[in-house]
This record gives C-alpha cells, sequence and structure tokens, in this order.
C-alpha cells in the first residue's frame, strides 16, 4: 500500500507528526512517502517510518512527483490550499483529511474522507495521530541525527529566539539563568539562533551580559546538526519554538517557557519536561486546560526558572 503523507507546516509540526508516520508504517506493507516544505527539508534524515520524501519548494518537480507516485491513499495534515492541490494532483482512491477542513469549500472538494477530531481539544501529536486511527499519548521518534565536530564538555543549550518577538523572554533574564547553569552547575553555556537578524540580534545581546561572553551565538549549518546539539545537552531551556519539541524527541532534560500560546496543545510530555507559563507564572505547570488563556513573557521570573532547573538537575 502506497501512502503520501503531507506535512507542510513548520518544524514543529513535523516532529509532532512522527508518532503518526510510526502508526502509518506498522500497517501491513505500508510504504511510506512523506511530503514536506522545503523550508523543514533539512530534518528528513532524522525523521523514521518513511521510504521516500517530497520536498515541496518552487519548480514543478514535487507536483510531477505526486501526479506520477500511484499513491492508494493520501493522509493530508496540513489542511492548507496547497495541500489541498497535492492530495487532488495524486488522483489516489482514498484522500484523508481532518473534518474542520469542510469549512474551506474549495480545499474540502480535493478529499473524500473526513476524521473528526478538535483540533482545540487535543494535543497535536495527539491530533495528528487521530489522522491515522492511532490512540494513546506515543512518544515522538527521531532517529539519530547526525553530530557535527568534536563532542563538547558538559554543557546546556539555551535558545531564546523565536519568529514571533512577543514569545522572546527578556534578554536580561537569559543572562540570569545563563550565569546561574555556569556558577551552580559548571555547565558550559551555548546560545543558539535561527537565521533571522531578530532572533540573532536578541542572542547577542544575552551573550553580551555574561561575565565571559561565549563564543558568538550558533546558528548550526542545518536543521540535523541542530537536532544533534540539543540532543546532548544536559539540560534545554527555550521558548515556544522549535528546539522544544526537538529536545522532546530525545527526552532531553528541558524547560520550555510559554507566554501567548497555549502549552496544552504544543508543551513536550515527557517526564524529563518542565513546562513554566506565563500565564500561571508561580511554578511550573501540573495541569493543562485546552481553554487557558496566554499571557505576556515578563511575567515569567528568573526565580522560577532557575528552582525548576535545580530541581530538574537534581534528578
Amino acid at each position: 500500500m502506497r501512502i503520501l503523507a503531507l506535512q507542510l507546516k513548520r518544524i514543529g509540526d513535523l516532529v509532532l507528526t512522527t508518532p503518526a508516520l510510526a502508526a502509518l508504517k506498522s500497517l501491513p506493507d505500508a510504504n511510506v512517502t512523506l511530503g514536506v516544505h522545503a523550508s523543514t527539508a533539512g530534518l528528513l534524515p532524522a525523521i523514521p517510518n518513511c521510504d521516500s520524501a517530497i520536498v515541496f519548494g518552487r519548480g514543478w518537480t514535487p507536483w510531477q512527483q505526486v501526479l506520477t507516485g500511484r499513491f492508494d491513499v493520501v493522509l493530508d495534515f496540513t489542511g492548507t490550499d496547497r495541500s489541498a492541490l497535492a492530495t487532488f494532483a495524486s488522483r489516489a482512491p482514498r484522500r484523508v483529511t481532518f473534518e474542520w477542513v469542510r469549512r474551506k469549500r474549495l480545499r474540502a472538494l480535493a478529499h473524500n474522507e473526513f476524521v473528526a477530531s478538535s483540533v482545540r481539544e487535543r494535543h497535536t501529536a495527539d491530533h495528528y495521530l487521530d489522522l491515522v486511527g492511532g490512540s494513546g499519548a506515543s512518544p515522538l521518534l527521531i532517529a539519530e541525527p547526525r553530530s557535527g565536530g568534536a563532542p563538547l564538555p558538559p554543557y546546556a543549550v539555551l535558545h531564546p529566539g523565536t519568529a514571533r518577538a512577543e514569545k522572546n523572554w527578556l534578554a536580561e533574564r537569559w543572562a540570569d539563568v545563563a550565569r546561574h547553569l555556569v556558577e551552580k552547575h559548571g555547565l558550559k553555556i551555548v546560545i543558539t539562533t535561527g537565521p533571522d537578524p531578530a532572533e540573532r540580534a536578541h542572542a547577542e545581546v544575552i551573550n553580551s551580559q555574561l561575565p565571559i561572553p561565549n563564543s558568538q551565538p550558533q546558528s548550526p549549518p542545518d536543521l540535523c546538526a541542530f537536532a544533534a546539539l540539543l540532543r546532548d545537552a544536559a539540560v534545554v531551556v527555550s521558548c515556544d519554538t522549535a528546539a522544544v519539541h526537538l529536545a522532546a524527541a530525545f527526552q532531553r532534560p528541558q524547560i520550555a517557557l510559554f507566554g501567548p500560546t497555549n502549552p496544552f496543545h504544543w508543551r513536550p510530555r515527557h517526564e524529563r519536561a518542565v513546562v513554566i507559563s506565563a500565564a500561571q507564572p508561580d511554578a511550573p505547570m501540573t495541569a493543562f486546560d485546552p481553554r487557558m488563556k496566554g499571557a505576556p513573557m515578563d511575567r515569567i521570573s528568573t526565580a522560577v526558572v532557575c528552582r525548576a532547573i535545580d530541581q530538574l538537575l537534581a534528578k
């Protein structure tokens, strides 16, 4: 059975689709092709449970691959105009997406099966798993990415930047956390950043406030190198961005900081993950509500984050 799984969203969405891919690959005689956006294609070597991939960027090539793929089933995890067009172009006998896609009538015409799953009431990984009929809180599955260069001494990764400025925590508080990790836990600090100039500028301000600045904040050369850096970290501290999901895929000790977004839908769920939300900033969260409202990031204090780090590393 030839299956095309379309996940054309961001890095976090791709990582959170991996339990669904595992469920697909467990089907008898399943041959799974994963369709991804060009911006996430660098992570493909670390994604297991797919036999081949189609990268949607510029040009005719991905559409030709869809047209000639002779797929039996297409699963559209994305629900966008582009993924609907790819679904239609496949001419697969079964073209499956979520019930909520029916609200977009033109997109809905590309599909002939609709699965009920509330994006609001489900963690994102469970929502994607619903499309393939899976159940339970399946773990994220990521293959071992290649490492870059010689191993570092014990280190903590701080990933302070996101594509949305309102998710950023204050630079001076990141610097306080970095000093705490150095002075109390003896860890080297690695500050990572994406290629966006605003992200890099935010990371450089943090780095400049450390007593002995590190080398320039790192922008790993590709997504697999970034994943490998997170995989080997003693602890990862990040705001709500791709680093949360990549660290969770390897079940690294991690602190995830949430502000305007609700951690119910995006939080890491393994035992060594701590979630702190600006909406309930006095202590790490232990209960999650799909209707919780967000709050400004400056409500999260340095003290709460440092206490969480101490408790996590004490384990």
